[in-house]
């Protein structure tokens, strides 16, 4: 049986207000309608029990009122109450089949515990527009441009006519192969691309030699893992380049870009350091790990889901931040969350709707959806949100940048989690489903105006509620010692979790072991699946029932899939029948690498052509001010929980006006005086001009702030996010290796370690107009530095605010004409 609940507002709808305010920016005069938020309940109950969990459940008495019946029956159609008897349009909008739901997941969590088992619960919005107002047409296209989007949600106009909510059968085994032989390069790099590979042809080649030799093709599930983990978001397949370069200062050679840039300023620094080198662990965990007092160590991580937040912004910024918590909880034996930030990159808001090219979300509303984003994983999660900034540039309208970022505190010696033969591949947290799928690879290739269709299915759904309880039960199993090493289920799902764990032992995993949302799943599906808040532990089999009870004690679900063997191969199984074989030195340490080729050539200085004559200066400030790269961002910041845990010294904003902070400080230990700050750099505007130069400024930027703060100048570290356009292309390629010499230069003459870094490549954007012209269009080369800076007492904190009337300005430094990349100049 199938059942809806209806739950209404009795005053103040503000659901049905802001479909009114997106038909009448859409230019539909509309000036009423309703709305309830619905849900679908499957299960064998009669309708009093279903009327009992609607009003115990899921109804305020005071301000709601629910309706109940069967889907499709004419009481759930008509007149919403407290409204006029009028002729209605009523339509639904609803999260797909196989999308993670989790209002319907906690209400079906509930249900239970008042003693109902339903076999499926989905929830909708439901919205009545009177006749006379909108037809079916412009009723779908403001859904669809304001309401819903086509990655995540379907939207069913008039009254719906479904039976059951749940299916799908048992997968069948099928062991796929795919072929390769036989295929020229054209033919491999379109089976990449069909396939969302994200593989040249090049790397096909060394596949194809390679399962040659063991006489036969690739399985499906085989070429998916290699594809994930030669992919550019998992191993810096550019960065970690052989690169021969010529810039303004001459020509350079690399055997590998990022070795010899960033890593090497940190080797050089703590060589610098010698014993009072207080870097734990850098470059080679989820995140990056420094010493901060005799007890603890900090970590740090800033990630960015820049490709899944351009699909849908909500639920891609939303598991930009639950996947960066998970990277610090996922370090070594597991660490503490203490704060979160994010950075947005967005096109000016008030960009022409008649200019966004087809597949591109409107830069207010993406704006809008990531902000809500993070605001809910944030806040859900008990975890401030407490440093960020907002960037605009028109270059980002196909490519929005999205930067989530976590510190995380750890008992010292910690740091280093290893793999022991014999543990227990254990996968706990959420089930597996087939959102996420895809994730590396859609992020390691561009955007065109067909991803959304395309590549919807990479887009993830969080449930913070979800990852809350399994922060619990990986902090409550570390300070037990049950567990070896620990990792989250990343951009290639258990396939990146259990590969890279793996990838000195090997591992055996049993994938019909693996908990789903639901059947249907292929194993190939169950593998790479992103689907989120899940973890992936080492464990001894003798503490393998203390860790089951935790995990129980805790709401977790937490099941042995697998065992990390010592043999060097990665064997997949399904009911014991062998469904991939792979050697995971291949798999690590065999994608071919290509010498590279970039030059950068500075663009011609041109004048700024302005002038403070005829006293106009109070007016050039106020356009400055005005500027949306400068304007205030407190509507955002608000929105945010910078109290929660207590921690907060220095916040967001500060002094009588609600000015920003240079940096935010937080204790690491409540009760104690030891801080930690976090300082952001981001000089976007500088990176076509001088990419060196906007390295340079965006580290100094993030150190200064730090330090303007009261941060120690010795303890101070750092991380990079390089987001770039097509790196395929020599010039583009170029402006990376100068912002890379940039980093190092900045870095060793600082003398603050790089830690930890991510970068996201090709973000470029194709269309065709109208005309059938195809169309491109590049981010600006974007450095994001992130600083991380300590103070011995945080009552010693220096806020940004002026203290006293009076109180003497000045300069330190020299300014010359020097305005390229400036809000004057841009």
């Amino acid at each position: 049986m199938l059942w809806e609940v209806d739950v209404h507002l009795r005053q103040n709808d503000t659901t049905a207000q802001d479909l009114v305010t997106a038909a009448n920016e859409l230019g539909f005069d509309i000036h009423a309608a309703h709305a309830a938020t619905g849900w679908l309940i499957e299960g064998d109950m009669d309708l009093d029990e279903v009327r009992r969990i609607g009003k115990r459940l899921f109804t305020d008495p005071v301000t709601e009122v629910c309706r109940v019946a069967k889907v499709g029956e004419a009481e759930l159609v008509s007149t919403p109450p407290g409204a006029q008897e009028t002729d209605n349009l009523i339509f639904h909008v609803l999260p797909k089949p196989g999308v993670t739901d989790p209002a319907a997941e906690s209400a079906k969590e509930a249900m239970a515990l008042l003693g109902v088992n339903a076999t499926a619960v989905r929830s909708l919005k439901k919205y009545w527009v009177p006749t006379e107002c909108m037809t079916s047409e412009q009723i779908a296209e403001t859904a669809w441009k304001r309401l819903a989007s086509e990655a995540i949600h379907e939207v069913v106009i008039g009254p719906l006519t479904l039976s059951r909510l749940s299916g799908g059968s048992r997968w069948e085994l099928k062991r796929e192969q795919v072929q390769l032989n036989g295929l020229n390069d054209s033919e491999l790099e379109e089976l990449s691309r069909r396939q969302c590979l994200a593989l040249t042809a090049k790397e096909l080649h060394a596949v194809r030699e390679h399962f040659n030799g063991l006489g036969r093709e690739p399985f499906e599930i085989e070429l998916e893992t290699i594809a994930q983990t030669w992919s550019e978001h998992c191993c810096h397949k550019t960065l970690g380049s052989p690169v021969d370069h010529i810039g303004p200062d001459g020509e350079f050679r690399y055997d590998n870009l990022l070795k010899e840039t960033v890593f090497a300023s940190t080797e050089t620094i703590r060589e610098q350091l010698g014993p009072d080198d207080w870097c734990v662990s850098v470059f080679r965990d989820n995140s990056g790990v420094v010493r901060f007092d005799g007890d603890h160590d900090i970590c740090v991580k800033v990630e960015t889901h820049n490709h899944p937040s351009a699909i849908e912004p909500y639920g891609g910024a939303a598991t930009g931040l639950g996947g960066v918590i998970r990277d610090v909880l996922g370090t070594g034996h597991g660490a503490k969350p203490l704060a979160n930030l994010d950075v947005f990159c967005v096109a000016p808001l008030d960009t022409p709707a008649k200019t966004i090219p087809p597949g591109i979300i409107p830069p207010k509303k993406l704006l809008h959806g990531v902000v809500a984003g993070v605001r809910d994983y944030g806040n859900r999660m008990g975890i401030p949100t407490i440093a960020g900034a907002v960037a605009f540039h028109p270059g980002y309208l196909g490519n929005p940048l999205v930067f989530c970022g976590t510190v995380g505190l750890m008992p010292r010696d910690s740091a280093d989690g290893r793999v022991e033969p014999g543990d227990l591949v254990v996968v706990a947290g959420g089930r597996t489903g087939r959102d996420g799928i895809h994730g590396a690879t859609f992020s390691s290739i561009e955007l065109s105006s067909e991803s959304e269709n395309q590549s919807g299915g990479s887009v993830q759904i969080g449930h913070a509620i979800h990852e809350k309880t399994v922060t619990d039960f990986v902090l409550a199993a570390s300070e037990e010692h049950l567990f070896h090493a620990i990792t989250d289920c990343g951009a290639g799902g258990l396939s990146s979790a259990v590969g890279e764990m793996g990838a000195e032992l090997g591992a055996e995993v049993d994938l019909e072991k693996v908990p789903l949302k639901y059947d249907g799943l292929s194993a190939t599906e169950v593998w790479i699946s992103e689907a989120q808040e899940r973890m992936v532990l080492a464990v001894s089999p003798s503490e393998w029932p203390r860790l089951a009870e935790v995990a129980r004690l805790e709401g977790v679900e937490a099941t042995p899939i697998g065992t990390f063997t010592g043999n060097g191969q990665l064997a997949l199984r399904w009911n014991g029948e062998r469904v991939g074989d792979l050697n995971c030195h291949f798999l690590h340490e065999g994608r071919p690498r290509e010498r590279l080729q970039s030059v950068f050539t500075p663009p011609q200085n041109l004048p700024v052509r302005w002038s403070l004559d005829d006293g106009n200066f109070e007016t050039v400030l106020l356009e400055l001010l005005r500027s949306e790269d400068v304007a205030s961002k407190e509507w955002i910041i608000r929105q945010y929980d910078h109290e929660v845990q207590g921690k907060s010294v220095l916040k967001p904003l500060l002094g009588p006006m609600g000015g920003p902070a240079d940096a935010t400080v937080i204790r690491g230990v409540l009760g104690r005086p030891r801080g930690i700050l976090i300082g952001i750099g981001l000089r976007h505007h500088l990176g076509t001009i001088n990419p060196f130069e906007m390295a340079v400024g965006g580290i100094v930027e993030a150190v200064s702030n730090c330090i303007a703060s009261g941060a120690d100048p010795e303890r101070i570290a750092l991380l990079d996010n390089f987001c770039w356009g097509d790196c395929r292309r020599p010039d583009s390629l170029g402006t990376l290796v100068e912002a890379c010499r940039g980093c190092y230069e900045a870095a060793v003459t600082l003398r603050a370690p790089f830690v930890s870094g991510k970068d996201s490549l090709n973000n470029v954007f194709t269309w065709k107009d109208d005309a059938g012209v195809i169309k491109e269009q590049s981010i600006p080369p974007t450095l994001l530095a992130t600083a991380i800076g300590q103070i011995n007492d945080v009552s010693l904190c220096v806020s940004s605010d002026l203290k006293r009337a009076g109180n003497r300005i000045a300069i330190v430094g020299i300014s010359t004409t020097e305005l390229g990349g400036s809000q004057l100049a841009v």
